[in-house]
């Protein structure tokens, strides 16, 4: 190992930048995946970069938050998010280790952004964004570009966590900009997010969904002092990020890294709702037994497919598992924990899409073929119990709830109908199953047609063959991401973690011991 500004770099991902340089100059091939895997993924990712850069305005940084499959500069969305803006830092860094793009350009970009970030709008307690401003101009958006309607200025919890990743990445990958992308994201406070008062039946506190400055209208919001304990009160989401699968803990992460929120918040989130007929409104009877870690008793509750046993998302979607793993190695440092429920997860995708007869798996939420956007996910494997479904027909599956009087499941076995798979989800799961990963999406490539000037499309109904034909700026963003850490020997997250961060969360991973298991019938 070498160390570069506090942070542990590997030898290997280090002087992989040295060898895509060289390659880029006709010198040498860098050792990575097989040859013919390398080729179509660099052209994957080549694909997807140039959606990216057809939606980000050239003299802000700042990404669209989406854009039709033509790549018109006309089409693209006129808002955009800390989320997107956060994916496009990293896409770069990204990109430019690729050797799509030189190190020039690649800063360039990454100086604009940062140059425009720093004169957004901001809470000032906090130093979080909002969740919305134009693209164009950076102007904060308090109504919606195309109705009309009112936008009442929210922080987000999980979007700034994003943000603040790809700031992060940029700090570590460019040395030139490290102290523009350390002072931005030094200045966002995550304790502000963190209600230290257990919720429900769990033993420690956990992240709200985000706050905003002024009465949020009709939705529902609890009048607080903002937990920093700084600033005047402001208007907390009456709900708590309170699954332990779920996108969110990237903030939780960044907060416990920061030595803002204690660790033991991990243990302030659902594996599953806890056992009893009181919580048989889930999806399934949990299985799995109660641990105690560092003083505190959790419910290791997991849920099952076939002879799999796995913890769920609320959803049961992929990004919902896998998308903060692309930051934090959480299958390295949690063995016992994310290290089988990660491969586990992907295997519980790739049986529904054999299952329901798709043909094709990949379930997450994203564009809707027919109009709009959708929460996409496998019914099973999600908390909720109208769960995120996989389909345009909306097939719910609604099993027995084991011993409880009332709870008697009523859609058990369904037949499913036209499926409609998600291709940055299977990205997603490359480094668990990256041969079937590729078999999945050349069939979406090439039998499906699913793919355009910006790489492939955001989503496809697999029977109908109807397409989804624009690219969000998340989707592809996480493509990017999935793509640099399987060829790069999983370079974000050498940019991303520190000493700091791994000193105060890899030991509260480590210990954690889900009740996931490849076989419960043993």
């Amino acid at each position: 190992m070498i160390r570069r500004n506090g942070r542990r770099v590997s030898v290997l991902a280090a002087s992989a930048v040295m060898a895509v340089a060289a390659t880029t100059l006709g010198c040498a091939t860098p050792p990575s995946a097989g040859h013919d895997e390398r080729r179509t993924l660099l052209r994957y990712a080549s694909d997807t970069w140039e959606s990216l850069t057809a939606m980000t305005d050239p003299d802000t940084g700042l990404p669209a938050d989406n854009i039709d499959g033509d790549l018109a500069h006309g089409s693209a969305s006129a808002y955009t998010s800390p989320t997107n803006i956060g994916g496009y830092l990293w896409s770069t860094v990204v990109a430019r280790d690729l050797g799509i793009i030189n190190r020039h350009e690649a800063r360039e970009r990454m100086t604009t952004t940062l140059s425009t970030l720093s004169t957004l709008e901001r809470n000032e307690a906090s130093g979080m964004y909002f969740n919305w401003y134009s693209p164009t101009d950076g102007h904060l958006l308090t109504e919606w570009p195309d109705s009309g309607d009112p936008v009442f200025p929210f922080l987000s919890s999980v979007d700034n966590g994003w943000l603040a990743a790809g700031l992060r990445v940029v700090a570590e990958a460019e040395p030139a900009l490290e102290a523009e992308a350390n002072e931005l994201v030094d200045s966002m406070d995550f304790g502000a997010f963190f209600d230290p008062e257990p919720t429900g039946s769990l033993p420690a506190g956990t992240n709200r969904g985000g706050f905003w400055e002024e009465p949020p209208g009709e939705t529902c919001a609890v009048q607080a002092p903002n937990y920093n304990g700084t600033g005047p009160e402001v208007y907390y989401t009456c709900h708590h990020y309170d699954t332990t699968v779920s996108e969110s803990r990237i903030a939780t992460y960044l907060a416990i890294g920061d030595g803002r929120i204690p660790a033991t918040s991990l243990y302030g989130t659902y594996r599953t709702m806890p056992d009893g007929c009181d919580w048989s409104w889930q999806e399934q009877r949990p299985i799995g037994e109660t641990r105690e870690y560092s003083g505190l008793s959790v419910f290791e509750g997991a849920y099952q497919y076939d002879e799999l046993a796995f913890v769920p998302g609320w959803g049961g979607s992929m990004f919902e598992a896998l998308m903060p793993d692309l930051f934090v190695p959480e299958a390295e440092w949690g063995p016992d924990s994310w290290g089988l429920n990660h491969p586990i997860t992907v295997e519980v995708q790739e049986r529904h899409g054999d299952d329901a007869g798709y043909g094709y798996w990949g379930f997450s939420p994203a564009s809707n073929p027919e109009g709009g956007y959708r929460e996409y996910g496998v019914d099973l494997a999600g908390i909720r119990s109208d769960g995120y479904l996989s389909d345009t027909e909306n097939t719910d599956v609604d099993i027995d709830y084991t011993g409880c009087k009332g709870a008697e499941g009523t859609n058990p076995d369904p037949e499913f109908g036209d499926g409609v798979v998600t291709p940055h989800a299977s990205f997603l799961a490359l480094e668990y199953d990256a041969d079937a990963v590729l078999e999945n999406l050349r069939g979406i490539e090439k039998d499906l047609g699913a793919y355009g000037a910006g790489g492939f499309y955001d989503a496809v109904a697999v029977h109908s063959g109807t397409i989804a034909e624009r690219y969000l700026s998340l989707d592809q963003s996480m493509i990017m991401g999935a793509i640099g850490n399987h060829l790069r020997d999983g370079m974000l997250r050498t940019y991303f973690v520190d000493d700091d961060l791994e000193a105060r969360l890899r030991p509260v991973i480590e210990q954690q011991r889900f009740s996931a298991s490849w076989d419960t019938t043993d």
